[in-house]
């Protein structure tokens, strides 16, 4: 009996889910003729299924979503870093760079002295909530960049992508950074910062390009089961993503670097791969926006 209500459970979740999906793709077609973000429907998708409206599905487990987000933004960064043309990001590195580093850090001071002075909050409260909201979601950006039918002008998009793939390893360096402060006040010396900043970056940035190397080695060898490509290729950004974390480096943009390695790479079924992973990026964005 028991293994019955299981299965039927079961039939019910995947219905809810599937139904989902399939409204969330219906109204992605909206967003291609309206402007609206396709990401915000989701989100919005999910807000109507919610114990707040019409759908009443109640889910409340903010531990299962922080897991849920970061495995699909993996997937979304390796997917982002996988599409970018190394030749379109070469000339506007250094831009892109000082704005995911030195433009967050900025964004996060300027947000604390709004804070400060205007919400009248606590300066460490205000610098981690700038921390926090300081970082483009590279979801986002990465979804209205390709549901564009004209690319934009000059070197805006690479700008774009670069900027949005690596600025989330600043923003969760300063917000663990300032979260620990809390609680140990001396981490806010200048020497901290710098050498924990200089040890997560380039240890990710490291991690990133031997793996990323050793990633291509590997997908050009031949496989008995041609279909095991895909799987091969994901399993291997997942292991960058957490070997890195491990050694305390930052696993975000180790596995986004290792996607442009492997993106720019010559190998059999490059071509293929980038397609699978572009809609695999989309599936973990729909199933990631929804959850939120």
């Amino acid at each position: 009996m028991d293994s019955v209500n299981v299965n039927l459970d079961l039939e019910r979740l995947l219905l809810v889910v599937s139904l989902l999906a399939i409204a969330s793709v219906a109204l992605s077609q909206v967003s291609v003729r309206t402007g609206i973000p396709t990401l915000l429907l989701f989100l919005f998708v999910g807000m109507l299924a919610g114990s707040e409206g019409p759908g009443g599905i109640h889910f409340d487990d903010p531990k299962l979503v922080e897991s849920v987000g970061m495995g699909c933004l993996v997937m979304i960064l390796y997917a982002g870093g996988f599409d970018t043309k190394w030749a379109s990001v070469r000339p506007i590195l250094a831009r892109g760079l000082s704005l995911a580093t030195v433009g967050v850090a900025l964004s996060v001071l300027l947000f604390g002295v709004f804070g400060v002075y205007v919400a009248h909050l606590e300066w460490r409260q205000a610098l981690l909530l700038g921390a926090i909201i300081s970082s483009t979601d590279a979801a986002a950006v990465f979804g209205v960049l390709r549901s564009r039918s004209e690319p934009l002008k000059g070197h805006v998009g690479p700008i774009l992508e670069l900027e949005s793939g690596s600025n989330d390893p600043m923003a969760v360096f300063l917000t663990v950074t300032l979260m620990t402060a809390a609680h140990e006040p001396e981490i806010l010396s200048l020497p901290a910062l710098a050498g924990g900043f200089l040890w997560e970056m380039g240890l990710g940035g490291l991690m990133g390009l031997a793996l990323g190397w050793a990633s291509l080695r590997i997908l050009r060898r031949p496989l008995a089961i041609r279909g095991l490509h895909p799987t091969l290729s994901i399993a291997l950004a997942l292991f960058t993503f957490s070997v890195t974390a491990l050694l305390e480096g930052s696993g975000f943009l180790a596995v986004y670097v290792m996607g442009v390695v492997v993106g720019n790479g010559r190998f059999a079924h490059r071509d293929s791969l980038n397609s699978f992973h572009d809609g695999i990026a989309w599936l973990v964005q729909v199933v990631m926006f929804l959850a939120l």
